[in-house]
């Protein structure tokens, strides 16, 4: 797919950003690891010290503790934001994700006694000019519309988005879990399955450009 150079590279960028802002974290005040342990009770009045005591370090801790404490975060930790080293701000990531969740939803909603062009419309409000055309070519295709109509196919979809595969200043891929609730009479089932979803600005709003089987990458094509 065009451009998926320019964004692995950009999304790179962005991961060697943070992990050297996370080396610097360990870097500051307080973000030692290591554990002070109490030094060794001295023998009380009138009690022989053994050799061993004798003989210690009274540099060495005369106990290792059984468990090391996790660093405490210092207050730069705490107020640090990662919105300030991603190329979409958190505004424009929250409305790109939507945009992804509503569409992946509204693809998997759908029923075989509706006009195939009004549901092709509905995916084509979410898209691309291109990738509009695309969809209605496949949802409007005689053989699987008949397929529906027959076994007489409603689908109840919803979709939540998983996580972030990719990201640049104009385009996000996310991986979305679409459930489908379908009723037919060939039974009743339902089904999850998980997409990589596409956005890309057009001009001040995000819409779909490409989504394949997350387990495919951005490579094939679209089917229901």
């Amino acid at each position: 797919m065009a451009g998926d150079s320019r964004r692995g590279l950009a999304f790179a960028g962005v991961v060697a950003v943070l992990a050297a802002v996370g080396v610097y974290l360990t870097m500051m005040p307080g973000g030692d690891s290591r554990t002070e342990t109490s030094p060794s009770k001295p023998a009380a009045a009138g009690q022989p010290s053994t050799a061993a005591d004798q003989t210690r370090d009274p540099a060495q801790p005369s106990q290792v503790p059984s468990q090391i404490a996790p660093p405490q975060a210092s207050p730069d930790a705490r107020g640090f934001d990662v919105y300030s080293y991603l190329p979409v701000s958190r505004e424009d990531l929250a409305a790109a994700a939507d945009v992804a969740r509503r569409f992946t939803a509204s693809y998997a909603t759908f029923r075989y006694d509706e006009d195939p062009v009004s549901y092709a419309t509905r995916l084509k409000n979410f898209a691309t000019a291109e990738f509009g055309d695309s969809l209605t070519r496949t949802v409007t295709a005689p053989a699987l519309v008949q397929r529906n109509q027959v076994d007489q196919v409603v689908s109840a979809g919803s979709a939540k988005v998983k996580t972030i595969r990719d990201m640049s200043y104009d385009s996000v891929v996310f991986v979305v879990t679409a459930t489908a609730h379908v009723s037919a009479k060939s039974g009743d089932t339902e089904q999850a399955d998980d997409y990589a979803v596409t956005v890309s600005r057009d001009g001040a709003v995000w819409r779909v450009y490409d989504m394949e089987p997350a387990d495919a990458g951005q490579d094939g094509d679209t089917t229901p």
